[in-house]
């Protein structure tokens, strides 16, 4: 279908060099398109939708966008409340999504949507939704605290229209289909992570060096590079447990606890990272002038996109089966 035969490694490799780019928006994107939109209908779909929407997707002619995020139903994904009830050969689409990545200007949309009443975990389907359609209204693009490069919508879906064909491998195992695409975004968007924040921490020591504040330069307080040092090591503590995740991952294995653990770690350091640094710039860390800034905006994304930090420790405790039962 276009691709290069590469495993899932050369993604994180991608990931992890796009951190380069000095804003997270552009490595978003590609990463909604490469490991978010696209990893269900690679896995489960036909052949025929694979070649109407996967290889223009791969080859960069079709924008890509995942719609699953709704108003009332962010991280809980069983909430969602659209649905594609079939007519015929059609499925008939009613509902809305929000904070979609690239939906202002994506050709289709990996829909997340019920398609039965049953029971939450096994009433969704995913669909493959051209984004011409009659009925489907692109509401707003909408204003952001950080990631302001991105292209993120609401969308609504009235009496939308699309053919039964388009569903994306078995009707009722959406949901699950749906949390194996998550493995893979939660992976990509740490890898995106680790750049980005050796970059700040560099800049900052740079910065440090070079600032002096009563009379010597503000890198040699030891508080100050001992900071560093530390935020350096965490950095590399989670490298270490991303390659291990995607190492398992490659070889077949169920990686939710270690990509659930890898996702709330980078969350949380990212936010370590840019505020201690943001503090080490002072006044000038303030501004819009210098990265840091930009990263304490745009990397908080990390604690509330794709799952939260709460609800990547769900998961976690529900692996370590240190919930109680019901």
């Amino acid at each position: 279908y276009g691709g290069m035969g590469l495993d899932f490694s050369y993604n994180i490799a991608v990931a992890e060099e796009l951190g380069n780019i000095r804003c997270a928006g552009i490595p978003m994107a590609i990463g909604v398109q490469a490991g978010m939109a696209t990893p269900a209908l690679t896995r489960f779909g036909s052949h025929e939708l694979k070649k109407q929407f996967l290889v223009p997707t791969i080859a960069g002619d079709f924008v890509a966008c995942l719609g699953v995020s709704e108003a009332g139903a962010g991280s809980d994904v069983s909430n969602i409340k659209t649905t594609a009830v079939r007519k015929g050969d059609e499925y008939v689409i009613n509902g809305g999504k929000m904070w979609i990545t690239s939906g202002s200007q994506a050709d289709w949309m990996c829909l997340l949507a019920n398609t039965s009443e049953g029971p939450p975990h096994q009433n969704k389907s995913l669909i493959c939704l051209p984004m011409n359609l009659p009925g489907i209204h692109v509401a707003k693009k909408i204003d952001k605290l950080g990631m302001r490069s991105s292209d993120t919508a609401q969308i609504f879906f009235e009496d939308v229209r699309v053919p039964c064909k388009n569903l994306i491998g078995e009707e009722g195992k959406g949901f699950t289909y749906q949390m194996l695409q998550f493995q893979e975004e939660r992976l990509w968007g740490v890898a995106s992570a680790l750049t980005p924040m050796e970059t700040i921490i560099q800049e900052t020591i740079d910065y440090t060096r070079q600032r002096k504040v009563f009379g010597q330069p503000v890198l040699h307080n030891q508080t100050v590079h001992f900071r560093l040092a530390e935020l350096a090591t965490e950095v590399e503590l989670l490298r270490s447990l991303l390659h291990r995740a995607v190492a398992l991952y490659v070889k077949g294995n169920d990686v939710t606890k270690f990509a659930s653990m890898a996702k709330l770690k980078a969350g949380r350091l990212t936010r370590e990272v840019t505020d201690s640094c943001l503090q080490f710039w002072g006044g000038m860390g303030f501004t819009s002038e210098v990265l840091v800034s930009r990263f304490y905006r745009d990397l908080r994304l990390m604690s509330i996109g794709g799952g939260t930090d709460e609800t990547m420790l769900s998961i976690i405790c529900k692996y370590m089966e240190i919930l109680p039962r019901k």
